[in-house]
């Protein structure tokens, strides 16, 4: 019979005590210490999970095979944006995590990809804890989606899911979601720290030794990292993440982890009525308000930035104006708060610009967040467009990092920005100056800038009074 003892649990970081504590001495949080209970069972475990470890033996490291076409084999999903950011498509036998915000669309994804991979001859279970297998056949309806190598099985038990898992013998797996499985052998409740621990364990010896290609869904909390303990993350072989934001129709997949691929990749799509539609060109996306007008106005903006390994070309916008208030203010969306603060600062000193009496509001179209110092040229430019109330060339792009000097530094990834804003049609960049570095002949005019002064300068020629 088994042995059944309790322990406090904490639920955000896992830490682990034999008595109550208000407070964690690890994460520091207050009142998320459980009481779970822990059963101990004196038999063997599931033999679906352990029995092809005990044949493994230990391997010379030269005799393995290090050729990445045989040894690591990847099931393309043939929707391109999902496949980039996998690194060429799930790899057989791993197992991957997919979390986000609650509505954003990670059913909807997934089912998308289920679809593509059913086409390729692939056995797939889909096992949904949240919701029924009507809702999920009604969701397949609206995308049009029907396909016979799809089995879908509504259930949160996991002893039950595994005896389906090991009839079934699937290629691929969806577990949706890992926070409400549970294992009725431990005694707690769905979602905590013991049940997400071993349950994730249980899916990556079944990943492994049965080869089954399993995608798992995490909830996130509302600080934006995923529920239940750190260790998840470590368990598996990818973590992507799909977010965007609630009022604009936009969704990114961005890798976290992957031990099969890049980490620096960013996939995205468009939430139509009919699914995701994936997006080739995202520059266009941010790009549409800037393009329609193509005279521009004052303050206006458009810088390379880059999202990963993806070049992306976004509009900056800034107003400026006489402040009724004692202390000006500062407002930033979409760019970090305290870099806007040092630019501003830089701007005084270096150009002898005086903003102390004036707010200043910067603002990047389409409600991305630019994080990157390589978009500090475009928001200084921007700042001093609308502060002369001047129009900035709409077909010029900037680049650049602004140093407290007042010296334009260099940024990563210089050839493949400029190649973008090429594609886009846009006439001339403005980059930092490349030391002992030639580039090859571009359609698009290159012109390289030491000083902020110079961009000033050069900036001043170009524009034209505001009709």
């Amino acid at each position: 019979m088994a042995k059944v003892k309790t322990k406090w649990v904490c639920q955000n970081c896992g830490y682990e005590t034999a008595k109550y504590l208000g407070k964690c001495p690890d994460c520091l949080s207050w009142g998320t210490i459980v009481e779970e209970e822990v059963c101990i069972q004196n038999s063997k475990t599931s033999g679906l999970c352990i029995q092809n470890f005990s044949n493994q033996k230990p391997e010379l490291l030269s005799s393995i095979n290090s050729n990445q076409n045989d040894s690591i084999k990847r099931q393309k999903s043939g929707i391109d944006e999902f496949d980039r950011v996998t690194g060429g498509g799930l790899v057989l036998g791993s197992l991957n995590l997919i979390a986000g915000d609650p509505g954003i669309g990670k059913s909807t994804l997934l089912l998308q990809v289920c679809s593509n991979l059913a086409k390729n001859g692939l056995k797939l279970l889909y096992v949904s804890a949240e919701e029924s297998a009507i809702q999920i056949k009604l969701r397949a309806n609206r995308l049009n989606i029907d396909s016979n190598n799809l089995y879908i099985y509504a259930n949160t038990n996991f002893e039950l899911i595994e005896i389906q898992i090991n009839e079934l013998k699937p290629d691929i797996l969806i577990i949706d979601s890992i926070q409400t499985i549970f294992k009725s052998s431990l005694g707690s409740v769905s979602g905590t720290v013991s049940q997400i621990k071993e349950c994730t364990l249980s899916l990556m010896q079944i990943a492994k030794t049965l080869n089954i290609t399993t995608i798992i869904v995490g909830h996130v909390t509302k600080d934006g990292n995923i529920a239940g303990p750190k260790i998840l993350e470590h368990m598996v072989d990818s973590v992507f993440y799909f977010e965007g934001d609630k009022y604009k129709s936009y969704r990114m997949l961005r890798c976290n982890k992957n031990r099969f691929g890049a980490t620096d990749e960013l996939g995205m799509f468009e939430m139509e009525d009919f699914g995701l539609r994936q997006i080739i060109n995202p520059s266009e996306l941010f790009l549409n308000n800037h393009r329609q007008n193509d005279k521009g106005v004052s303050g206006s903006v458009v810088v390379a930035t880059n999202d990963g390994n993806r070049p992306l070309l976004v509009e900056i916008e800034s107003l400026v104006g006489v402040t009724p208030y004692p202390s000006p203010r500062r407002v930033a969306n979409g760019v970090d708060y305290n870099r806007l603060l040092q630019i501003l600062a830089v701007l005084e000193k270096r150009v002898g610009l005086n903003l102390s009496k004036q707010d200043v509001y910067v603002n990047v179209s389409g409600g991305l967040n630019i994080y990157e110092p390589a978009s500090d040229l475009g928001v200084a430019v921007a700042i001093l467009s609308c502060a002369y109330d001047v129009v900035f060339d709409p077909k010029t792009v900037l680049l650049g990092e602004i140093a407290l000097s007042g010296d334009i530094k260099n940024v990563t990834n210089i050839e493949k920005r400029i190649l973008e804003a090429q594609k886009l049609g846009f006439n001339r960049i403005i980059i930092p100056k490349q030391q002992n570095k030639k580039f090859k002949d571009y359609k698009i005019k290159i012109v390289e800038v030491e000083k902020l002064k110079e961009v000033v300068k050069l900036c001043m020629e170009n524009m034209k009074k505001e009709n």
